[in-house]
């Protein structure tokens, strides 16, 4: 974790030992994360598109890297961690007795990202959020020495910042091929994957005047979930320790930002607000695990 990132000053309210064991999950998350985010164009379209087998190879490629940091997060639990990533985590797995499973439901959740271009429910998506998101802030908790009692507030959490960066990253997404707002929340404001595409080219061509009011309502929709998920992770906030409070508090700027920068510009999302989020790009676990992050301009009424 860089002093440029966000996180790196909001954790400076911790202790060194729990600041060191965050930043070497995070770590860890990111290059998990980072398998598929920076496999190329090529898998990403071939896979989100379905345009023939020829795209199989290079998603297997993928995969196997994947497999390749499970078998690295079995040997950090035995103590025979390989990669710089791995070795850093191993001394905080014991101290803080780090549940596995919340690492293995991560790389689930990234490998979705080779399978998965649509997802038809609000139901089906909240199982991607949760495992790329809401994963990292069950480690955190473990650290924060809160564990069973936070696990509800940090799913919320998770599920709200996941579902922001996805507000933020409607267009990049498209381009790649993805399509993250649930299909039948398109199709009751009259849209579909296809019509994103055509949003998406009309908007470059003539800005977010491009956009009407029935993709406004949609993004208006989306944000209120967005914020329904903060509001109710908010509530445990005041029940962790007060170090922790201030580092969840002072890390929550980025949603934020992002949020609020999505509906003062009209409900746009990444189709028009370019660099909306360029403070902080998703691990899709940020953007993916970065679940601990809160969002108190999520309180605000659209």
């Amino acid at each position: 974790m860089s002093r440029p990132t966000s996180f790196y000053y909001a954790f400076l309210s911790l202790s060194r030992r729990q600041r060191e064991a965050i930043v070497a999950v995070w770590d860890f998350c990111r290059a998990v994360d980072d398998t598929v985010d920076e496999a190329g164009t090529t898998v990403q379209r071939a896979g989100f598109r379905e345009q023939g087998p020829e795209s199989e190879p290079e998603r297997d490629v993928v995969r196997a890297q994947l497999q390749a940091w499970r078998a690295e997060l079995n040997a950090c639990y035995e103590g025979q961690a390989t990669t710089r990533q791995g070795r850093a985590l191993q001394p905080w797995i014991e101290r803080y007795q780090l549940t596995r499973q919340s690492f293995e439901d991560l790389i689930d959740g990234v490998e979705m990202d080779l399978d998965h271009a649509r997802y038809a429910t609000f139901d089906e998506l909240y199982e991607y959020c949760w495992r790329v998101a809401s994963t990292v802030g069950f480690m955190c908790l473990e650290i924060f020495g809160v564990r069973d009692a936070g696990r509800d507030y940090a799913l919320n959490l998770g599920l709200a910042l996941q579902l922001t960066n996805i507000l933020r990253d409607v267009g990049a997404d498209l381009r790649a091929g993805r399509v993250y707002l649930p299909t039948d929340d398109l199709a009751t404001h009259g849209y579909s994957p296809d019509r994103l595409d055509w949003l998406a080219e009309r908007v470059a061509r003539h800005g977010a005047s491009a956009l009407d009011e029935r993709f406004r309502d949609l993004m208006r929709d989306q944000i209120g979930r967005a914020r329904a998920h903060y509001a109710r992770g908010m509530g445990g906030v005041a029940r962790l320790p007060a170090d922790c409070r201030l580092a969840i508090h002072c890390s929550s700027a980025t949603p934020a930002s992002v949020s609020s920068s999505v509906h003062r510009r009209g409900g746009g999302g990444g189709i028009a607000v370019t660099g909306a989020g360029a403070a902080m790009r998703r691990i899709r676990a940020t953007s993916r695990p970065a679940s601990w992050r809160i969002s108190p301009a999520l309180a605000c009424e659209p």
